[in-house]
């Protein structure tokens, strides 16, 4: 078993800081009540911490009998069978996904079924799936 885990999304939590900030910068330049200024700065903390805990929480098992467990905090958990897998390529899809990175890979499995992961080490992980399903296409490196 070999576990992967998830790039850390600086573009992310900057985008989050730099917006919440001025949002509650704007609120305070604009003289709004001290309730104002509190509720949107615990609702940004909330978010925060949320985005902070999926960054540190989300992993991806490769299992020794060829299961891929991907795990994002308590939001996300599903397994996939590796040799359902058919390829590995770099995207830049953002749709949602158990990704906190925007350096992100896609897994394309079964007829038309996909998963988009941003593990650290994503060549060492490409390869670590296909030692166990020789037929996925990787296109990383190409």
């Amino acid at each position: 078993m070999k576990t992967y885990k998830s790039k850390f999304g600086y573009e992310i939590m900057l985008f989050l800081t730099l917006l919440f900030g001025s949002i509650i910068g704007f609120i305070i330049y604009q003289n709004e009540p001290m309730e104002a200024i509190t509720s949107v700065s615990g609702t940004f903390l909330l978010v925060y911490g949320l985005c902070l805990y999926l960054n540190f929480s989300t992993v991806y098992t490769i299992t020794n009998d060829g299961i891929l467990k991907v795990k994002c905090g308590f939001l996300y958990n599903k397994w996939f069978d590796i040799n359902k897998i058919n390829s590995i390529a770099k995207t830049g899809n953002l749709i949602s996904s158990p990704a906190p990175s925007l350096d992100r890979i896609e897994l394309t499995y079964g007829k038309f079924d996909l998963i988009v992961i941003s593990p650290k080490d994503k060549i060492g992980f490409a390869l670590e799936l296909i030692k166990i399903n020789p037929k996925i296409q990787n296109k990383l490196t190409g």
